[in-house]
């Protein structure tokens, strides 16, 4: 592409860290996905933004779909499309944008992965054998109390602990939205223990390495797995798995589906309303006695 259409997407990734505040995971998904298009553009002869039309587009996502690409995440490029043309119309740079009315292939809605009472209590309920495994186990507990996403756990801030009053408070939510969540007792005193012995360190990180620097979501990751081989979990595990039984599990206690969803920080009820298959066995029972013909008779032989 011509030089002016790559500088447009220097100049858009620049505004998606300062004036926008994206989260550096945000940022290299859009840094990657508009590099796709912009490798698509060079290899079909399109020079600037302004040539790129909706014909193009559909190319691009037939293209993507025969190569087993998910819809999810040619949807996730769309979006990352779309939010590149409104900066580029803004700015005057292009005069229409070719995404109205494109949509990605459908994909079947994964299912959460979720672990019972008993397999959480089997991961939390393990002694720590050092000052790192302290602070490991007050990040694990508050996954599975407070729900917070990965992303969430590592911008924590000192100044985000409200532990008079039990709550957390997450600056950085997926869409920039601030919000509080509470936090259970076992969180509590794990937090506390790790924040004892935490480094004097310029970071104001809660969570911070050996060297006292924030720790990063692949480190997270890593000390998890980490834990479960330690302590026998067969269990392949991922953070976000505390998170969805954490939402699984409220749920499934509360029947309050809005307050999960404001917890988990969820825009859209629909995105909440995925945990809902895992309380069905809950639901049955209540149909079952609530409604006038569901209820069974002996059958007369």
């Amino acid at each position: 592409m011509h030089r002016d259409a790559r500088q447009a997407v220097q100049e858009f990734i620049a505004y998606l860290r300062g004036e926008k505040r994206a989260s550096a995971h945000t940022v290299g998904n859009y840094q990657r996905d508009l590099l796709r298009i912009q490798t698509f553009c060079g290899e079909h002869n399109i020079e600037t933004w302004q040539q790129l039309q909706s014909s193009d587009i559909r190319l691009y996502i037939g293209i993507r779909h025969k190569n087993e690409i998910g819809g999810r995440s040619i949807q996730r490029e769309l979006s990352a499309m779309r939010s590149f043309y409104h900066f580029l119309l803004k700015k005057n740079w292009v005069q229409h944008d070719p995404l109205q009315g494109l949509h990605a292939p459908k994909s079947p809605k994964k299912l959460p992965k979720t672990l019972d009472v008993d397999q959480v209590a089997g991961i939390l309920d393990t002694k720590p054998g050092s000052v790192l495994e302290i602070r490991d186990l007050a990040m694990f507990e508050l996954f599975y109390s407070s729900g917070l996403r990965l992303s969430e756990l590592v911008m924590l801030d000192l100044s985000d602990i409200r532990m008079a009053d039990g709550f957390l408070r997450i600056r950085f939510g997926k869409g920039n939205k601030e919000r509080l969540v509470p936090v259970g007792a076992k969180a509590v005193d794990a937090l506390n223990k790790w924040l004892a012995l935490r480094p004097e360190v310029i970071s104001m990180a809660v969570f911070v390495s050996q060297r006292g620097a924030r720790l990063g979501q692949r480190s997270v990751q890593q000390r998890l797995a980490r834990w479960c081989v330690k302590n026998g979990v067969a269990e392949h595990m991922h953070p976000h798995m505390l998170r969805h039984s954490f939402a699984s599990h409220l749920l499934e206690s509360s029947q309050d589906i809005r307050a999960v969803q404001e917890l988990l920080g969820h825009s859209n009820i629909s995105t909440t309303q995925i945990y809902t298959h895992l309380d069905f066995q809950h639901l049955s029972k209540v149909y079952d006695q609530a409604h006038p013909r569901a209820r069974r008779k002996d059958v007369v032989k």
